[in-house]
């Protein structure tokens, strides 16, 4: 190992840290340094058996054997707690992925890290993430305009456990897909306003319990507040073996997209879009990117909370800034 390899941590073993674990493997400048888990860690089953897995209640024990730590639990209930606490003794990198709450998640984090002296790096990801820069470049290139975010096609994790949470519902998933007529609205420059029914439909694919009312369950999911009301909702009852065959995958991706005008007669649009055979092994790749960015920030001796708008794109690459002149600029 090289003197200067970045040592990562992971806290959180679920699908977005096994992606993390693999997205690793991928940056020789880094290496997993240890797994933290609220599991039994002998319940891991890792094909290295090398990697240390530690109680993620033992954290503060390990604070001099990682550089940065990865933290890989879910916005609702883990990150608020684990976030504040890790940044303490680590560098961190999250996905807080809960846009209304993000402002206060920051002011939490900040607060930890510049009173500790560590760099936080939260809301990491492609939404919030790489989608959160492509509309600040959108609004600053082209002031006068409209931005539309669409999602999907893509299989939303916090809906399908709405879905799974109904009675009478044994298994279950969710799409989100964007209405093919308004991407090509925005995609033309028109910049309609569009309401929450006009940008997106939903559609469950649902595996009822043995002698469950199947329309009850239909019921529960389309006036579902928050989640189903205000959309469009297609119910479809299947099978748990189809269930199984067709819908294990985690698939999603979506568009950024700005129209605007430079002139009176001239509409410019930009557009950045994503297709990810699996969201959590993506997510995992740009948060692994940005580990790297927040440990070059600590060496440079920074520290407090920072999100990917304050990041320089340089700091994401291995690679020197004047490698990045001649081969990027």
């Amino acid at each position: 190992m090289k003197a200067d390899t970045i040592r990562a941590g992971i806290a959180g073993h679920g699908n977005l840290g096994r992606g993390v674990q693999a997205a690793l493997a991928h940056n020789p400048d880094m290496r997993l340094a240890g797994i933290f888990t609220r599991r039994d860690p002998a319940s891991l089953h890792l094909q290295d058996p090398a990697i240390p897995v530690w109680p993620l209640d033992q954290a503060q024990a390990h604070q001099g054997e990682i550089d940065v730590m990865i933290l890989c639990g879910g916005s609702r209930q883990d990150l608020p707690e684990q976030g504040p606490q890790l940044a303490q003794w680590f560098n961190t990198i999250d996905s807080y992925d809960n846009h209304a709450h993000i402002p206060e998640y920051f002011e939490a984090m900040d607060q930890v890290a510049r009173a500790h002296g560590t760099v936080s790096i939260l809301s990491v990801g492609w939404d919030p993430g790489l989608f959160s820069i492509q509309r600040l470049l959108g609004e600053a290139v082209l002031p006068q305009g409209a931005t539309h975010t669409f999602w999907g096609k893509g299989l939303s994790q916090g809906h399908s456990d709405a879905i799974r949470r109904i009675p009478g519902v044994q298994a279950g998933v969710q799409y989100t897909l964007p209405v093919p007529a308004a991407i090509e609205q925005v995609r033309a420059g028109q910049q309609p306003a569009l309401g929450t029914r006009q940008k997106h439909t939903r559609e469950c694919f649902v595996v009822a319990a043995a002698g469950a009312d199947t329309e009850a369950i239909r019921q529960a999911i389309v006036t579902m507040p928050d989640y189903f009301a205000d959309y469009d909702t297609t119910v479809h009852f299947i099978t748990a073996e189809a269930l199984a065959r067709d819908h294990a995958g985690m698939p999603h991706g979506g568009f950024v997209i700005r129209s605007g005008q430079t002139a009176a007669q001239e509409n410019q649009v930009i557009e950045f879009s994503l297709k990810l055979d699996s969201n959590p092994a993506f997510t995992a790749s740009v948060l692994v990117a940005y580990a790297r960015a927040a440990w070059r920030l600590r060496q440079a001796g920074q520290s407090g909370a920072h999100t990917v708008l304050d990041i320089a794109p340089g700091l994401l690459s291995p690679k020197s800034p004047a490698r990045l002149r001649k081969e990027l600029v």
